[in-house]
């Protein structure tokens, strides 16, 4: 079979199930695969008729799933303030490269939107943890469904508070003047999830990211060296809070992805003592003709129906791109990274017919 018929036969559709037993929140795969599927068949006629014995061209595609939040009933929890000139947003979302600001403020101006606060009225006060609530740890792409869930909370805890019998929102001098608290700590949990059991059987994560990859590569036949060409994503991350952010966190993993596939190793301490000697891919390694096509399917369990994105780039971008290879050339990689030594000595063994 084709390898995205094959993948198409077996994606989840209603009355299935994820390998925990936990029926699926959405159905996205097969609306993602027949969007790529044009694309696809074009990218494959296109590698077949620009293919030389010397530079053979190949495609490859993939598809990625990945939970947010820790195993079972993860939490978080964050601090809302209104004051003089605004409202306080505090919390522990820890930034390292995914957006936890832009995260953060996006969630909270969403859920203020009665009191048509611009942006620049909400201040945050990020990780200083004298003054802001435990928002759990910056991995398993948690922070946008359990922090942004307890932003959610928080703010809804201060509308209800400032709300007049009216349906009109009182002020903060109205506030201090009626005596009514001006700082709500916001809080969630997944309640709804449970941890695997000893079969490995149960509801680990309320809200899932999906994914599907497509890797266009050329491959030097003298040198063994892999270029990626084109890469094209379908993603599923929700309800996108700040699309240039979601881009950005695509674009980065796609970046990883492409590196994990061809040159970053660091198994030898004695060797692999640096960035660049672990294969640290650099700029030119990653294609300009990066395509992204988002599908918004709300999630019941996400903050306004928003998923999380770190992880879901990096789920199996390195694969497509291993996949195309094959395509490409026969060769199949299966010790990563596909460095060109190993794809030279593949095309030695068995060379396939230009």
């Amino acid at each position: 079979l084709d390898p995205l018929e094959l993948r198409y036969k077996n994606v989840y559709r209603p009355g299935a199930t994820t390998p925990t037993g936990q029926k699926p929140e959405v159905y996205s795969f097969p609306e993602m695969f027949d969007k790529l599927r044009p694309l696809y068949q074009a990218a494959l006629k296109k590698a077949k008729a620009e293919s030389t014995p010397e530079k053979k061209k190949g495609v490859g595609i993939s598809l990625g799933i990945y939970g947010c939040g820790l195993d079972g009933p993860d939490a978080s929890e964050v601090s809302v303030e209104l004051t003089p000139d605004g409202v306080v947003l505090a919390g522990s979302w820890e930034d390292h490269g995914q957006g936890a600001d832009i995260g953060a403020l996006g969630t909270c101006h969403e859920a203020l939107r009665p009191l048509k606060l611009g942006p620049e009225k909400i201040r945050l006060l990020m990780n200083d943890t004298a003054m802001a609530p435990n928002s759990g740890p910056s991995g398993g792409s948690r922070q946008q469904v359990m922090t942004g869930n307890a932003i959610k909370n928080g703010c809804e805890m201060l509308l209800n508070a400032m709300r007049k019998k009216d349906g009109a929102y009182r002020t903060y001098e109205e506030m201090k003047a009626e005596n009514i608290p001006l700082k709500y700590s916001g809080k969630w949990t997944a309640s709804m999830c449970t941890p695997c059991d000893a079969n490995a059987q149960g509801a680990p994560f309320p809200v899932y990211m999906y994914g599907v990859f497509m890797a266009e590569v050329t491959v030097d036949t003298q040198s063994g060296k892999t270029q990626v060409d084109k890469y094209t994503v379908m993603a599923d991350v929700g309800k996108i809070n700040n699309k240039p952010a979601v881009g950005g966190q695509i674009y980065g993993g796609v970046s990883q992805g492409i590196g994990l596939a061809l040159s970053e190793e660091f198994e030898d301490l004695k060797k692999h003592t640096n960035l660049a000697s672990c294969g640290f891919p650099y700029v030119n390694d990653i294609p300009d003709a990066v395509e992204i096509h988002y599908f918004e399917n709300p999630r019941e369990h996400g903050p306004f129906g928003a998923a999380g994105v770190g992880e879901l780039p990096l789920t199996s971008s390195h694969v497509a791109v291993v996949n195309a290879i094959k395509n490409a050339t026969g060769v199949r990689i299966t010790h990563l990274p596909a460095l060109p030594e190993k794809v030279l000595a593949g095309l030695k063994a068995s060379p396939k017919k230009s």
